[in-house]
């Protein structure tokens, strides 16, 4: 049977740590790890004619991510991220402005690849500026499966913004800080089963995710609600946790496993993230299985 193929859209760009810079952006970690996990992925985004663009290029061809789709930009540099840790490895974003992967523009090529995609996954931070939010927009509406990993990063997202992009999706990822910012906008109260619910009803979503942390995670869908657990692990960072979450959810998604083994996947692979730096560490499926 063919691997499914996903296509991410948005921010490629150098998450500069402490102990230096690594390759990073929310949707191309998940198309690396997606890669990783044995599946196919394909970025669209838009790098600065600059070294750090080349360097990127050729991060993602070396790891197996397809960059026919990876535009290059005249004016505008590579994205850069400067990252600040505190003693938990809980970091925090410096998101430079303005960036290449702002300036995101509609192709032939790339209309014709989300057609042809099983699932597009892209986040709130690639529309601050108007030039990728129009593409994203656009793009959205030919893909087969819409993938909204929220992802807010003050101060580039907003209410109307959230209001646009959440009805489109099908599969929705928040983490439980992103959970009680809606159901504040919106008024929803009771236990974080409720919320989950609330949100679900209110924009149509048909399979919702919430990531928390240590404590774990939960979802809740047309097959009903289901939660794990946290895992104990030592912490390294915490970039990319999110990130690599998503791509062991989708994996099993794919593999028509039902939400709960997903979800245990999807913990294993986002705890064992934190223990090593960076967004893009190399996981096997066996150590992943294994915590799990």
């Amino acid at each position: 049977m063919n691997q499914p193929l996903i296509i991410c859209f948005g921010e490629v760009l150098w998450d500069l740590l402490p102990g230096g810079k690594m390759a990073g952006g929310a949707p191309m970690n998940v198309a690396y790890q997606i890669n990783n996990l044995g599946m196919h992925s394909r970025m669209i985004s838009r790098v600065g004619a600059d070294d750090l663009g080349k360097a990127l290029i050729a991060f993602l061809e070396q790891k197996g991510v397809a960059t026919d789709l990876v535009q290059e930009d005249h004016q505008y540099p590579t994205g850069t991220v400067n990252i600040h840790l505190d003693d938990q490895g809980i970091p925090s974003y410096e998101i430079v402005q303005p960036a290449a992967w702002d300036a995101i523009e509609l192709t032939e090529s790339m209309t014709e690849a989300v057609r042809g995609a099983d699932a597009l996954v892209f986040g709130s931070l690639a529309c601050r500026s108007e030039a990728s939010r129009n593409t994203l927009l656009k793009l959205i509406e030919l893909a087969p499966l819409r993938v909204f990993d929220v992802n807010l990063r003050e101060p580039f997202y907003s209410k109307s913004l959230l209001e646009e992009l959440l009805p489109k999706a099908n599969l929705v990822k928040v983490n439980d800080i992103e959970l009680n910012i809606l159901s504040e906008w919106y008024g929803f109260t009771g236990t974080e089963k409720d919320l989950m619910q609330s949100l679900k009803d209110h924009f149509g979503i048909d399979l919702l995710i919430v990531t928390k942390g240590a404590n774990g995670a939960a979802c809740l869908s047309a097959e009903g609600y289901s939660e794990v657990s946290g895992m104990k692990v030592q912490v390294l960072d915490t970039v990319g946790s999110g990130d690599a979450f998503l791509s062991g959810f989708l994996f099993q998604h794919f593999a028509g496993k039902p939400n709960a083994a997903c979800l245990r996947f999807a913990n294993a692979l986002g705890a064992l993230t934190a223990t090593k730096a960076g967004g893009t560490p190399f996981i096997s499926v066996e150590e992943i299985n294994a915590l799990g």
